[in-house]
């Protein structure tokens, strides 16, 4: 076996650039995995058939290598000894247990420390779908694409992360399927948000130009303020396309997208300590 959880873990640094994530944080989940795995999986698995080859912590690590790297689940194989039929395996079976764990809570209450919020979207090319092709082309971003919508705390918290939607529909439009935030809580938002101060008036949203009114200087430095407010939320989508299977054009037919996108957005909540190890 080319990659092995015991004597990975003895590099650190070399995890956390495989992994994605600490070699503590990869054991904090793992020790949540387990009872699951026993129950769920071990439990169901009773009935003649082939065993999983390898143990759970090396299921997890190849998990989220896969997450981290992208790369095909043929060479996946070729890393752990395992062909590319009991990798989709290992996958399918894994995925909605980590979901468990790592999926954000859509529920989740805010609290007074929390009710300033920044709203933005981010889109991810996906191979050109053979129908409905117009429906996932955008046009903002030239290609076929999917798009969800990611709300954050002022400190970077993950709180709401909506279901994929094809690239075609717009910010505003994705932005009013979802629950409306508290009534008192303020929210940032970028251009891309034209009249959702109608919806809710606690809202912050950036002068936009046009060639009969130009900005003028108070405009200009209200805007360089919002933007600098508004930049924890793009740090945020930068650390969540770490991760290259939300970052590089999506391969899985659109399959199991939203699943995938919750587990990597609890792990930057881990990776930012808003989850207690």
């Amino acid at each position: 076996m080319s990659l092995n959880y015991t004597k990975l873990r003895r590099r650190p640094t070399v995890f956390l650039r495989i992994v994605g994530i600490s070699v503590d944080h990869f054991d904090h989940i793992l020790m949540q995995l387990e009872p699951l795995w026993q129950k769920k999986v071990l439990g169901t698995y009773k009935r003649p058939g082939r065993p999983f080859k390898l143990d759970l912590n090396n299921m997890l690590l190849m998990l989220l290598i896969y997450y981290r790297t992208y790369i095909t689940q043929f060479y996946l194989g070729l890393q752990f000894d395992l062909d590319d039929a009991n990798v989709c395996r290992i996958l399918r079976v894994l995925e909605p247990l980590v979901a468990q764990i790592m999926d954000i809570q859509k529920s989740r209450t805010l609290t007074q420390h929390d009710l300033e919020l920044l709203i933005d979207a981010t889109e991810q090319p996906i191979e050109r779908p053979q129908t409905n092709q117009q429906l996932y082309y955008s046009g903002k971003k030239k290609r076929h694409t999917l798009k969800t919508e990611v709300r954050t705390t002022v400190t970077g918290e993950i709180v709401h992360i909506s279901s994929a939607v094809a690239g075609s529909v717009h910010d505003f439009a994705l932005y009013k399927q979802q629950p409306p935030p508290p009534p008192t809580a303020r929210i940032y938002v970028d251009s891309g948000y034209q009249g959702i101060d109608k919806l809710h008036a606690q809202t912050e949203l950036p002068f936009k130009k046009s060639k009969n009114n130009p900005l003028d200087h108070d405009d200009k430095l209200y805007n360089r303020a919002l933007s600098r407010i508004r930049v924890k939320v793009e740090n945020v989508l930068a650390q969540l396309k770490v991760f290259k299977i939300l970052s590089d054009r999506y391969r899985n037919k659109c399959r199991r997208y939203s699943i995938k996108f919750a587990i990597i957005a609890g792990l930057v909540n881990l990776k930012n300590g808003f989850v207690p190890v």
